[in-house]
């Protein structure tokens, strides 16, 4: 596995081209340089810090799986606020059109005005599987669910969707005055493939984990590293700004 570390303290890895890095609790609660991980990212990278906040999936129901239970969240938005992380992150899992969709969004929904309330700004992820058999369909109702639930906030959040059938699908939701972002997952997409969507989507920006580590290895010399992290940070950049 790659250390999170090595890529962080990478000189590949600046603020001038990400904007934000989310982390696993366990990241949260470790060092980097003596110094605690958000304090590293935002002090010396001038990097945001979000964190992870979910545990994982629920069994598939009616084409879409929820999260499971998060026990004990606002002690750990606490710890995350202590930590001087910025906001959360969680992910749920649409496969279908239909009843499920509706399922996963009010879930997020309910507990992104818990994580507001806690001084937090989560990033809501309702992924819709890139091998879905009705994947333009599932994202229509999604589109039409998620500019319902903006209009209802009294603060702004993130969302991170799967890149669309539908090039610029989300354009009223990248302008909406209650979304802070809207980001694209590569969701299983490779790099390539994943930066010329996300280069037809006005507004969008890309929040990519396995594309970005793509060709990565633990083994390559400290060179070797930075060289093939630099060159998928400026391909990954280049296909955000539009």
């Amino acid at each position: 596995a790659l250390p999170i570390s090595r890529i962080i303290t990478s000189p590949s890895f600046d603020g001038d081209r990400i904007l934000a890095v989310i982390l696993f609790e366990n990241t949260m609660d470790r060092t980097i340089a003596d110094r605690p991980t958000a304090d590293y990212l935002w002090s010396v990278k001038s990097i945001v810090p979000f964190l992870k906040v979910d545990k994982g999936v629920a069994d598939e129901e009616q084409g879409a799986q929820v999260m499971k239970p998060i026990p004990n969240l606002d002690d750990l938005l606490a710890r995350a606020l202590r930590n001087g992380v910025f906001g959360t992150k969680m992910r749920s899992v649409i496969k279908l059109p239909g009843e499920g969709l509706d399922a996963v969004i009010e879930q997020q929904f309910t507990i992104a005005r818990q994580i507001l309330a806690a001084g937090l700004v989560p990033i809501i992820e309702p992924e819709v599987d890139i091998d879905s058999p009705q994947k333009a369909e599932a994202e229509d109702q999604l589109n039409t669910v998620l500019l319902k639930k903006v209009n209802e906030l009294d603060q702004p959040v993130m969302l991170k969707l799967t890149l669309p059938e539908t090039d610029n699908l989300y354009s009223k939701l990248v302008e909406h005055p209650n979304v802070l972002r809207l980001l694209a997952l590569s969701g299983g997409y490779d790099r390539d493939e994943a930066c010329a969507r996300l280069a037809q989507q006005h507004g969008v920006i890309a929040s990519f984990s396995r594309a970005l580590t793509e060709g990565l290895t633990a083994q390559q010399s400290d060179e070797e590293f930075n060289k093939t992290l630099d060159g998928a940070i400026a391909e990954i950049a280049s296909a955000s700004s539009n």
